[in-house]
Protein backbone atom coordinates (compact mmCIF):
# COMPACT_ATOMS: atom_id res chain seq x y z
CA UNK A 1 0.00 0.00 0.00
CA UNK A 2 2.84 2.45 0.77
CA UNK A 3 4.08 2.58 -2.83
CA UNK A 4 0.54 4.14 -4.10
CA UNK A 5 0.47 6.60 -0.85
CA UNK A 6 0.74 10.29 -2.50
CA UNK A 7 3.77 12.55 -0.51
CA UNK A 8 2.24 14.17 2.22
CA UNK A 9 4.16 17.35 1.81
CA UNK A 10 1.86 19.87 3.10
CA UNK A 11 3.64 23.02 2.69
CA UNK A 12 7.17 24.39 1.93
CA UNK A 13 9.42 25.11 4.56
CA UNK A 14 10.57 28.66 5.24
CA UNK A 15 13.64 30.42 5.26
CA UNK A 16 15.13 30.33 8.38
CA UNK A 17 15.05 34.11 10.32
CA UNK A 18 17.96 35.78 9.40
CA UNK A 19 17.58 38.04 12.81
CA UNK A 20 16.21 37.42 16.15
CA UNK A 21 16.70 34.75 18.80
CA UNK A 22 16.22 32.34 16.90
CA UNK A 23 17.89 32.99 14.32
CA UNK A 24 20.70 33.74 16.84
CA UNK A 25 20.23 30.09 18.67
CA UNK A 26 20.04 28.40 15.41
CA UNK A 27 23.80 30.07 13.97
CA UNK A 28 25.06 29.01 17.80
CA UNK A 29 24.31 25.49 16.87
CA UNK A 30 25.42 25.30 13.28
CA UNK A 31 28.50 26.55 13.95
CA UNK A 32 28.98 23.36 16.91
CA UNK A 33 27.95 21.19 14.40
CA UNK A 34 30.28 22.23 11.80
CA UNK A 35 32.81 21.50 14.72
CA UNK A 36 31.43 18.06 15.09
CA UNK A 37 31.80 17.37 11.68
CA UNK A 38 35.26 18.30 11.54
CA UNK A 39 36.33 15.94 14.56
CA UNK A 40 34.33 13.31 12.97
CA UNK A 41 36.19 14.03 9.94
CA UNK A 42 39.57 13.00 11.29
CA UNK A 43 37.69 9.41 12.79
CA UNK A 44 38.77 7.36 9.74
CA UNK A 45 36.58 4.27 10.98
CA UNK A 46 32.99 4.96 9.86
CA UNK A 47 31.92 2.49 12.53
CA UNK A 48 33.95 4.44 15.20
CA UNK A 49 32.18 7.39 14.64
CA UNK A 50 28.15 6.26 15.46
CA UNK A 51 28.13 5.97 18.92
CA UNK A 52 30.13 9.36 18.81
CA UNK A 53 27.34 10.48 16.84
CA UNK A 54 24.73 9.47 19.37
CA UNK A 55 26.71 11.41 22.26
CA UNK A 56 26.84 14.59 20.02
CA UNK A 57 23.17 14.36 18.95
CA UNK A 58 22.35 15.22 22.36
CA UNK A 59 23.36 19.03 21.85
CA UNK A 60 21.12 18.93 19.57
CA UNK A 61 17.85 16.93 20.86
CA UNK A 62 16.00 20.53 22.83
CA UNK A 63 16.59 22.16 19.30
CA UNK A 64 15.36 19.17 17.13
CA UNK A 65 12.34 18.46 19.35
CA UNK A 66 11.13 22.49 19.63
CA UNK A 67 11.19 22.13 15.28
CA UNK A 68 9.16 18.94 15.61
CA UNK A 69 6.60 20.73 17.55
CA UNK A 70 6.18 23.23 15.65
CA UNK A 71 6.10 21.00 12.88
CA UNK A 72 3.24 19.36 13.85
CA UNK A 73 1.64 23.24 14.59
CA UNK A 74 2.08 23.29 10.50
CA UNK A 75 5.44 25.73 10.36
CA UNK A 76 8.75 24.66 9.50
CA UNK A 77 11.96 26.53 8.46
CA UNK A 78 14.49 25.32 6.32
CA UNK A 79 16.98 23.70 8.78
CA UNK A 80 20.21 21.77 8.29
CA UNK A 81 20.14 20.89 11.95
CA UNK A 82 17.38 18.71 11.84
CA UNK A 83 18.10 17.34 8.01
CA UNK A 84 21.45 16.35 9.85
CA UNK A 85 20.03 14.89 12.79
CA UNK A 86 17.51 12.67 10.86
CA UNK A 87 21.06 11.06 9.15
CA UNK A 88 23.01 10.68 12.52
CA UNK A 89 19.83 8.67 13.86
CA UNK A 90 20.31 6.51 10.93
CA UNK A 91 23.72 5.85 11.48
CA UNK A 92 23.56 5.41 15.15
CA UNK A 93 20.65 3.02 14.67
CA UNK A 94 17.75 4.62 16.58
CA UNK A 95 14.84 4.41 13.86
CA UNK A 96 12.51 5.47 15.99
CA UNK A 97 14.15 8.88 15.92
CA UNK A 98 15.24 9.01 12.28
CA UNK A 99 11.59 8.01 11.07
CA UNK A 100 10.25 10.96 13.36
CA UNK A 101 12.50 12.88 12.01
CA UNK A 102 12.31 11.57 8.69
CA UNK A 103 8.32 12.60 8.75
CA UNK A 104 8.65 16.02 9.11
CA UNK A 105 11.95 16.51 7.04
CA UNK A 106 9.35 14.81 4.34
CA UNK A 107 6.40 16.52 5.47
CA UNK A 108 8.06 20.20 4.36
CA UNK A 109 10.02 19.19 1.93
CA UNK A 110 13.54 20.03 4.02
CA UNK A 111 16.42 19.53 1.80
CA UNK A 112 19.28 17.88 3.01
CA UNK A 113 23.03 19.12 3.26
CA UNK A 114 24.28 19.74 -0.05
CA UNK A 115 27.35 17.32 -0.50
CA UNK A 116 24.12 14.43 -0.17
CA UNK A 117 23.16 13.52 -3.40
CA UNK A 118 20.23 11.75 -2.56
CA UNK A 119 16.76 12.72 -2.02
CA UNK A 120 15.63 13.16 2.30
CA UNK A 121 12.88 9.59 1.16
CA UNK A 122 15.77 7.85 -0.50
CA UNK A 123 18.26 8.44 1.95
CA UNK A 124 15.64 7.13 4.39
CA UNK A 125 14.62 3.91 2.51
CA UNK A 126 17.96 2.82 1.12
CA UNK A 127 19.89 3.57 4.65
CA UNK A 128 18.02 2.02 6.67
CA UNK A 129 16.84 -0.96 4.40
CA UNK A 130 20.75 -1.69 4.05
CA UNK A 131 21.61 -1.62 7.63
CA UNK A 132 18.47 -4.23 8.08
CA UNK A 133 19.48 -6.38 5.77
CA UNK A 134 22.67 -6.51 6.95
CA UNK A 135 21.58 -7.13 10.43
CA UNK A 136 17.29 -8.03 10.60
CA UNK A 137 17.63 -7.72 14.52
CA UNK A 138 18.27 -3.71 13.97
CA UNK A 139 14.45 -2.83 13.09
CA UNK A 140 11.08 -4.32 13.80
CA UNK A 141 8.38 -4.98 11.07
CA UNK A 142 6.34 -1.76 12.69
CA UNK A 143 9.29 0.56 11.69
CA UNK A 144 9.83 -1.15 8.59
CA UNK A 145 6.50 -0.72 7.66
CA UNK A 146 6.55 2.84 8.74
CA UNK A 147 9.21 3.47 6.57
CA UNK A 148 7.37 2.30 3.70
CA UNK A 149 4.62 4.13 4.19
CA UNK A 150 6.33 7.16 4.67
CA UNK A 151 8.27 6.86 1.71
CA UNK A 152 6.08 5.10 -0.47
CA UNK A 153 4.64 8.25 -2.52
CA UNK A 154 8.32 9.48 -3.64
CA UNK A 155 10.39 9.04 -6.74
CA UNK A 156 13.71 7.58 -6.06
CA UNK A 157 15.98 4.99 -7.74
CA UNK A 158 14.49 1.47 -8.36
CA UNK A 159 17.15 -0.36 -6.92
CA UNK A 160 16.58 1.72 -3.66
CA UNK A 161 12.74 1.20 -3.37
CA UNK A 162 13.75 -3.00 -3.99
CA UNK A 163 16.31 -3.01 -0.96
CA UNK A 164 13.73 -1.87 1.20
CA UNK A 165 10.92 -4.36 -0.16
CA UNK A 166 13.54 -7.01 0.59
CA UNK A 167 13.55 -5.95 3.78
CA UNK A 168 10.05 -5.56 4.40
CA UNK A 169 9.61 -8.74 2.69
CA UNK A 170 11.94 -10.60 5.38
CA UNK A 171 10.53 -8.72 8.56
CA UNK A 172 6.93 -10.03 7.44
CA UNK A 173 8.66 -13.70 6.77
CA UNK A 174 9.97 -13.77 10.07
CA UNK A 175 6.81 -12.31 11.65
CA UNK A 176 5.29 -15.18 9.85
CA UNK A 177 8.02 -17.88 11.39
CA UNK A 178 7.49 -16.58 14.61
CA UNK A 179 3.64 -16.22 14.77
CA UNK A 180 1.44 -16.96 17.49
CA UNK A 181 -2.24 -17.26 17.37
CA UNK A 182 -2.47 -16.78 20.91
CA UNK A 183 -0.34 -13.78 20.97
CA UNK A 184 -3.26 -10.44 21.84
CA UNK A 185 -1.68 -8.34 19.06
CA UNK A 186 -1.98 -11.69 16.16
CA UNK A 187 -2.81 -9.34 12.74
CA UNK A 188 -6.19 -10.33 11.05
CA UNK A 189 -5.79 -13.17 8.73
CA UNK A 190 -2.95 -14.75 11.00
CA UNK A 191 0.08 -16.64 9.45
CA UNK A 192 -1.24 -16.80 5.73
CA UNK A 193 -1.59 -12.95 5.77
CA UNK A 194 2.06 -12.60 6.85
CA UNK A 195 3.33 -14.76 4.32
CA UNK A 196 1.03 -13.51 1.87
CA UNK A 197 2.40 -9.51 2.15
CA UNK A 198 5.92 -11.57 2.42
CA UNK A 199 5.58 -12.33 -0.99
CA UNK A 200 4.30 -9.56 -2.50
CA UNK A 201 7.04 -7.28 -1.33
CA UNK A 202 9.56 -9.75 -2.94
CA UNK A 203 7.30 -9.68 -5.99
CA UNK A 204 7.58 -6.29 -6.04
CA UNK A 205 11.28 -5.87 -5.15
CA UNK A 206 12.19 -8.41 -7.99
CA UNK A 207 9.80 -6.12 -10.58
CA UNK A 208 11.77 -3.27 -9.63
CA UNK A 209 15.08 -4.87 -9.78
CA UNK A 210 15.99 -8.34 -11.05
CA UNK A 211 19.18 -8.98 -9.40
CA UNK A 212 17.48 -7.47 -5.74
CA UNK A 213 18.42 -11.52 -4.67
CA UNK A 214 14.67 -12.42 -3.53
CA UNK A 215 13.98 -15.54 -5.85
CA UNK A 216 15.10 -18.31 -3.12
CA UNK A 217 13.09 -16.02 -0.26
CA UNK A 218 9.87 -16.47 -3.06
Amino acid sequence: AGSAAAPACIGKAVAMPETGEVASEYRALYAVLQDNLRSLSDIQSIEGRNPIKREMAETFRAWVDGALAAGSDGTAAQDEIVAQMMIWAIDYRDFDRALEIGEHVLRFGIKLPERYLRTPACLLAEEIATAVLAEPQLATLEQLVRLDTLTGGYDMPDQARAKLLKALGRAYAKAAEDFDPEADSAPAGGKAALLHAALDAYRRALQLNKTIGVKKDI
